[in-house]
């Protein structure tokens, strides 16, 4: 069997010069949602994939893909151009240790977001399940301009549905923005910018997840290791899960 299928695009929305959000039609084996699959493009005669998170949530269609179209990225390049009606090649299956059945019990979860990286945590909490595994969940999504801050319209839905439970918290580095955080996300928890704006604390009774930029995927997990708070495997039990997305 091919490790393909053919994905027909239906929509490709530009939210900004560089970020896209791609839906696909395609088939797609079961997920869990956090998980990751390969997008390929037959490009000068060479088939070439990339992974890309899952924004929708199990069993919903179309595929939906969030990325950033890198400058003289051969792959992003092209991927950005592709309009309804055009092919792209879906991985039948998807991967990825990003999900809820890896976490051990916790009463609140922190997703912590960079950019792109917000992707798998959209599909976390447009499930029903992560609202009965947890008391409070908080989603922090940092960019570095306000224009970034993508999918708000979901955003307000899943606050609208789930009022007292959950909590978005938006971070802007390089502009002034008077409803967002400023700054980085390791220092707003060093400061406790971000737990206040929470609600609740980072400690023993929170599961953290990190995607996004490395940096801050390693500067958190440091700050947070410093607390008490341990990295987590299925050999041992943590606080900290990441995701390091490119």
């Amino acid at each position: 069997m091919s490790k393909w299928h053919e994905g027909r695009v239906v929509e490709n929305k530009q939210w900004t010069s560089t970020l896209h959000s791609l839906k696909v039609e395609a088939p797609l084996e079961m997920f869990e949602a956090g998980q990751f699959t390969r997008l390929a493009l037959d490009i000068d005669g060479e088939e070439i994939s990339r992974p890309f998170s899952l924004v929708n949530a199990p069993g919903e269609q179309p595929l939906d893909f969030y990325f950033i179209e890198v400058p003289g990225g051969i792959f992003s390049t092209k991927l950005a151009k592709l309009n309804p009606g055009d092919s792209v090649k879906v991985a039948t299956k998807a991967t990825g240790l990003l999900t809820l059945k890896q976490l051990p019990p916790a009463k609140k979860l922190f997703l912590l977001a960079t950019g792109t990286g917000i992707g798998p945590f959209l599909s976390i909490i447009k499930t029903a399940e992560v609202w009965q595994q947890f008391e409070r969940i908080t989603l922090v999504h940092a960019v570095r301009y306000m224009e970034e801050l993508t999918y708000q319209q979901m955003i307000r839905n899943i606050a609208e549905n789930h009022t007292h439970q959950f909590s978005y918290i938006p971070m802007v580095s390089r502009e002034a923005c008077d409803y967002a955080i400023a700054g980085r996300i390791p220092a707003a928890i060093m400061d406790s910018k971000l737990e206040l704006r929470a609600g609740g604390s980072i400690d023993n009774d929170s599961h953290v997840m990190l995607c996004g930029n490395p940096d801050m995927v390693q500067d958190t997990m440091n700050v947070l290791l410093k607390r008490g708070l341990r990295k987590h495997s299925r050999r041992e039990p943590g606080h900290i899960s990441i995701e390091k997305y490119w």
